[in-house]
């Protein structure tokens, strides 16, 4: 197995959270510190997966009416299948 390089950090936590934290850790049979780094990989990829779509929002707005904007027949086209509706052929 592939030595994975670990780095220590001190997050000082409230009372109730630290008696939470270990409660949760308890009730699973799990090390506390394995819970608190699992909750700070979601929380950074869940604010990475929203930065993604912040630029893409970005940029779909910056390119609104210009050549670079969807065509017509294919955005609606997809709206209809996002709808469910069928298209007549």
């Amino acid at each position: 197995m592939p030595k994975v390089d670990l780095r220590n950090l001190h997050v000082p936590l409230p009372g109730t959270l630290h008696q939470r934290l270990r409660a949760e850790a308890t009730r699973s049979g799990r090390p506390a510190t394995t819970l608190a780094r699992e909750a700070i990989e979601a929380w950074i990829r869940e604010r990475e997966r929203e930065q993604v779509s912040d630029d893409i929002a970005e940029y779909a707005a910056e390119v609104a009416g210009t050549v670079a904007d969807l065509d017509p027949a294919l955005e609606r086209a997809g709206i209809d299948h996002l709808l469910g509706k069928r298209r007549k052929r």
